[in-house]
């Protein structure tokens, strides 16, 4: 699958142009801040972001340094959420998200509403997580009997299973890749995925829908082939974390082109609770 280079470079050029106009721009209302906390250890910006909301929304990120998709990782990098969600605040984020799916399903939702207040009391500031991002894309095109792609081991893909009973919607088929290594993912290629994807659709029988679920993928250009491939609806993890970021902070989450509910200006509008929306 071949990235538009010159397009992410040109929005990272508008991005960065904007960073620097830093709080003033916000106080005039020119642009918000959105602060994400990545999995791994590193505060560099996800081209995606950039691609789809680089002239809208400025990003701050911090890492918590996990190494392994695991719950024993899971729970020993949790202990640094209230610091990296107070060191986003005093980078200037008008609020933050929790960008890692697995990372903030595996113990169910109650643990996942926790963790949005965790972050929300750290830093004084509305707080998402993926997880939130994911479910709220599902349930925005309407899915119900849902086929699940993921990077996990059987363990983690369990985990998802629960959640998404929990929130009503039927998990025809997860199959995982079996991956634990945070450097690993680098190595499954945009090619991989869409095949890989097209293949645990099609071994669901009746699926409305498709989630492929790990924010270390690189999916937002294969969204709308796999839709194309499927004839479902895709949801996947980072663009729709993201997209519900941005809802956070009053956009409507629109980035035409990629795929159904990114193209669909209001969708939003439908969700319980979905903020005002300026764009």
């Amino acid at each position: 699958m071949h990235i538009d280079r010159r397009k992410v470079l040109t929005a990272a050029s508008a991005a960065i142009a904007l960073s620097a106009l830093g709080s003033p721009a916000r106080a005039a209302g020119k642009i918000s801040t959105l602060g994400l906390i990545l999995p791994p250890d590193k505060s560099d910006i996800p081209e995606e972001a950039v691609a789809m909301y680089g002239q809208q929304l400025r990003f701050v990120a911090t890492g918590l340094g996990i190494e392994r998709m695991t719950p024993e990782s899971f729970d020993a990098a949790l202990l640094r959420l209230p610091a990296a969600a107070k060191k986003l605040a005093a980078a200037g984020a008008d609020a933050i998200e929790l960008a890692g799916t697995s990372l903030t399903f595996y113990k169910g939702e109650a643990y996942n509403q926790q963790l949005r207040s965790v972050m929300a009391q750290a830093s004084g500031l509305p707080a998402t997580t993926m997880s939130n991002g994911v479910i709220d894309g599902l349930k925005a095109v309407g899915a119900h009997r849902v086929a699940v792609a993921t990077a996990y081991n059987d363990t983690v893909n369990e985990r998802l299973r629960a959640f998404l009973v929990e929130h009503g919607l039927e998990p025809l088929v997860i199959t995982g890749l079996g991956i634990e290594a945070m450097t690993d993912l680098e190595k499954v290629t945009q090619r991989d995925l869409i095949d890989f994807a097209a293949r645990v659709h099609a071994s669901a029988h009746g699926a409305d829908s498709l989630f492929v679920s790990c924010g270390g993928f690189r999916t937002l250009e294969i969204i709308a082939p796999l839709e194309q491939r499927t004839g479902v609806p895709v949801i996947s993890s980072l663009p729709h974390g993201l997209w519900a970021g941005a809802r956070l902070v009053g956009l409507s989450g629109a980035a035409p082109g990629y795929g159904r509910l990114l193209s669909m200006p209001n969708a939003s509008s439908t969700l319980p609770g979905a903020p005002p929306m300026r764009g």
